[in-house]
């Protein structure tokens, strides 16, 4: 993206105002990139949540001639097609999508079924892929864009009970390999933002399936990877010195950083893991990571029958 440009020597003075579009916003990143967008006068933003969510955005935020809330879902293509269609007509196109809502299961694979990967992959995954697919068009005809995917250090590394959500991330991290090519001849830059674990109460927002309900099934062969897993992704998450606004901080770094790397790690674990991946096989890696699992040795011990 070329109007604003972070050098070791100077800014260039930027021409115009892009037009931003930010997908989930009624809390977390998503919330604090509309904050932090909404005191930047150099751009026009639109910001989206879904219907049920979007009076929390209106209480804190008002309409006026450069900042846009609209209604979302982004698992829907007709949705997808309208809001994109409003903003063509207002504004002539988006030059900057940052692609943030997202939504994760607590499950593991046995007790996923498909309506719930679908829901799952539409949101993560099909969701955001469309709407790339609209931008993409004004991009190229202005030879210029950005495409900014709010990724996951799940989609470097994967952890029981998430491995749904690991799966949309590590797609939405191929996809976003791919287009790095295909638009790189086109002026469009592609960022995946990989956010670790974030000082935050999203934890408490997960989804879960029937079978993987706490309030139902935390009994049988995977109580264990339950009743472990839960308190400690909560007890990472409250540990952690990152929150949303710092997240956004990055974001904004991203939008002003002429030619950013297509991975962008967030946080210090999702650094650590950025490069402990790249340095250790993975055949080495994972019984690492299994050893520091909470209480790991002795999970579903009661229910194994695996030979010795």
């Amino acid at each position: 993206m070329k109007p604003i440009i972070i050098s070791s020597d100077k800014k260039s003075v930027q021409s115009y105002k892009p037009v931003v579009l930010v997908t989930g916003c009624s809390s977390g990143i998503g919330l604090a990139i509309a904050k932090t967008l909404h005191a930047c006068d150099e751009y026009r933003v639109v910001v989206t949540a879904r219907e049920k969510s979007i009076e929390k955005v209106r209480e804190l935020f008002m309409d006026t001639d450069r900042f846009i809330i609209h209604s979302l879902d982004v698992t829907s293509d007709e949705d997808r097609i309208r809001l994109y269609a409003e903003v063509q007509r207002h504004w002539g196109g988006v030059d900057i999508l940052i692609n943030n809502a997202g939504i994760s299961y607590r499950s593991v694979v046995e007790h996923m079924t498909e309506k719930d990967e679908a829901l799952q992959m539409a949101t993560n995954y099909f969701g955001p892929m469309g709407l790339i697919r609209l931008c993409l068009p004004h991009m190229r005809d202005t030879g210029r864009g950005k495409i900014i995917n709010i990724s996951s250090v799940s989609g470097m590394l994967a952890m029981p009970t998430m491995a749904s959500y690991s799966a949309s991330k590590y797609a939405l991290e191929g996809a976003s390999e791919a287009l790095w090519y295909e638009t790189r001849p086109f002026g469009i830059e592609i960022t995946l933002v990989q956010p670790g674990f974030i000082h935050s109460n999203s934890f408490r927002n997960v989804y879960h399936t029937d079978l993987s309900d706490p309030t139902r099934n935390w009994n049988g062969p995977y109580c264990d990877f339950y009743q472990n897993m839960t308190p400690f992704v909560e007890r990472m998450m409250n540990w952690s010195l990152t929150t949303p606004e710092k997240i956004a901080k990055q974001v904004l770094t991203v939008m002003k950083t002429q030619n950013p790397p297509l991975w962008w790690p967030a946080t210090l674990d999702a650094k650590v893991f950025y490069y402990i991946r790249r340095i250790l096989p993975r055949r080495i890696l994972l019984p690492i990571l299994y050893w520091f699992l909470p209480n790991a040795k002795n999970w579903s011990k009661d229910f194994s029958h695996r030979r010795k």
